[in-house]
């Protein structure tokens, strides 16, 4: 298929896994094990059924929303994804281009090839940085003040990896950066390679080596006292940990089982979603990721409980296929799918989005009482 012919996620991925070497094509699509987590993500979505409304004006409909007070075009934005150079040498600068274009908001991974920066000067809108804790606090810390500096607005604290999940296709192949890429960020603390892995991924070699397992509440409240910034939680699947977080200050978090790559047995993100949701209610702004591959999935999630959704392989694959063009058709299509839907659930808003459309729920008279 052409790119100019996509017309759907599916398509541009389809495109993206001609045109990317093996060993990426491996990193980007590959789930934990048996990639059980990665699969219940999409199959949660497809069971979702909506029960849609009619006989309801939507000629006019928006599907603008705010996350941390931002304004954003759609409850659709970028999650942190490592290593987009992998898929063009472009890389965070293309998709960085590409969310301003789209009035959406990114969050620059830890992991980029791009000095956060650069990914920052690149255009103007609402960026957010997701943040592991290095072994060396140090070195953490500097970090920190460099997205602080850079003008990012909020820091996304990854909890899901104290190790990184055993992804086999990584292994099979020894996945390692390409000589002419490295860990931007980390350039300066001599932190930016891979480390040579016999028989595994050299990513679980540096996660091994240099990202701290010790990481416990206690040093949520480290990092809060290490900046300014508004902190939100990535990678809870848990209502008592996300009430947790809550109390310790938070002001948003993320239901997520790292795109199914961490542990195999984690439940489906939008499974876990209305029990986190019911929990904190309005004190936190809930977020999901995992699975979303239709517009249409955004308002399953925001019906179960969440604010909006972040999607990952969508924009890596659009980005392979051609650079910042390609991460715009992605959002494009989303947008489109999402502005579509809304007119045929009968909501002329996001805020028209209710517990209601759900059908066939478990959750749904518990949340509508």
């Amino acid at each position: 298929m052409e790119f100019d012919c996509a017309v759907s996620i599916a398509n541009l991925e389809a495109i993206a896994k001609e045109v990317l070497e093996p060993v990426s094509r491996a990193y980007y699509e590959s789930g934990a094990e048996d990639e059980q987590a990665l699969g219940r993500n999409r199959t949660a979505f497809d069971s979702c059924q909506l029960a849609y409304r009619v006989l309801v004006d939507v000629s006019r409909r928006s599907a603008r929303t705010t996350l941390l007070g931002h304004d954003v075009s759609m409850p659709i934005a970028i999650a942190p994804t490592a290593f987009h150079r992998l898929a063009h040498p472009d890389g965070e600068i293309a998709t960085r281009r590409a969310a301003a274009e789209a009035g959406t908001l990114m969050v620059l991974s830890t992991l980029s090839n791009t000095p956060v920066e650069e990914v920052a000067a690149a255009a103007e809108g609402p960026l957010w940085f997701q943040l592991y804790i290095y072994r060396d606090r140090g070195i953490t810390r500097d970090l920190i003040e460099r997205v602080e500096r850079a003008g990012c607005s909020a820091l996304v604290l990854t909890v899901d990896a104290p190790v990184l999940g055993k992804r086999d296709r990584d292994s099979i192949h020894q996945f390692s950066l390409p000589t002419h890429l490295s860990v931007a960020n980390m350039l300066p603390a001599q932190m930016e390679s891979l480390p040579n892995a016999p028989r595994d991924s050299g990513l679980a070699g540096y996660f091994a080596e240099l990202i701290d397992p010790s990481l416990c509440w206690d040093d949520l409240a480290w990092v809060a006292d290490n900046t300014s910034l508004p902190i939100v939680l990535k990678g809870v699947i848990r209502a008592d940990d996300a009430v947790r977080a809550s109390d310790a200050g938070c002001r948003g978090l993320i239901v997520s089982n790292h795109g199914g790559r961490q542990l195999d047995a984690a439940p489906a993100t939008l499974d876990a979603l209305p029990k986190i949701a019911q929990a904190v209610g309005t004190d936190i702004e809930v977020y999901l990721d995992g699975g979303v591959r239709r517009g249409v999935d955004a308002i399953k999630a925001i019906a179960r409980g969440a604010r909006a959704v972040f999607v990952g392989r969508p924009i890596l694959w659009g980005l392979a296929c051609a650079g910042q063009e390609g991460v715009s058709r992605a959002l494009a299509i989303l947008a489109d799918e999402l502005d579509r839907a809304l007119a045929l659930c009968g909501c002329p808003t996001i805020a028209d989005i209710s517990a209601d459309l759900l059908t066939s729920d478990p959750y749904r008279q518990r949340r509508s009482t």
